[in-house]
């Protein structure tokens, strides 16, 4: 072979190669283009159907944060006994049983929202185990005083994480 025709070849080969790789970047952009404008369409039509029950899982979330707050709970919830320690087991219990009355709605939410709202779960449980081991308090009418008067003083974990709620939703409109 001599060079003209190899460099015949290359005059035919390589505007092709061009051609067929702009041809073929053409062709993906145009698919993901496709693609996006599917996901677009579809969201757009779910999403009046959505939005409802995300607001739905919203309040209920919020109503769940203003039960397990520890000043309101105590009011709420009567001890069973004078026994400081079955009063906070009994209080825990409720706790509980309120978060996993509401545990669906984490599908709803954000997974950031999710986490808050099990720390502000978690952390109520933990100030009301504390408030238990007080040597002020002796008995379940006392636990009850101390926590109700600790919590008038300082934001509790429902507050904060309402906060987060209000914000989350906002962020919907």
């Amino acid at each position: 072979m001599d060079s003209t025709r190899i460099i015949e070849i290359l005059a035919y080969s390589i505007p092709s190669l061009i051609t067929g790789g702009v041809a073929y970047f053409l062709f993906i952009s145009y698919f993901k283009d496709q693609q996006n404008t599917r996901k677009w369409l579809l969201q757009k039509d779910t999403l009046p159907a959505i939005l409802p029950l995300r607001l739905q899982a919203y309040e209920r979330i919020t109503l769940l944060m203003e039960r397990i707050n520890p000043s309101q709970m105590m009011v709420r919830i009567n001890p069973l006994s004078n026994d400081k320690v079955d009063y906070q087991n009994f209080v825990i219990a409720q706790i509980d049983q309120e978060f996993e009355h509401n545990l669906s709605q984490q599908i709803y939410v954000s997974e950031e929202c999710w986490s808050i709202i099990m720390t502000a779960k978690n952390a109520t449980i933990q100030m009301i185990r504390l408030a238990t081991q007080n040597d002020k308090v002796t008995d379940a009418d006392s636990l009850r005083a101390y926590v109700v008067s600790d919590f008038i003083e300082k934001p509790t974990p429902s507050s904060a994480a309402l906060s987060f709620i209000k914000n989350e939703v906002g962020q919907l409109w």
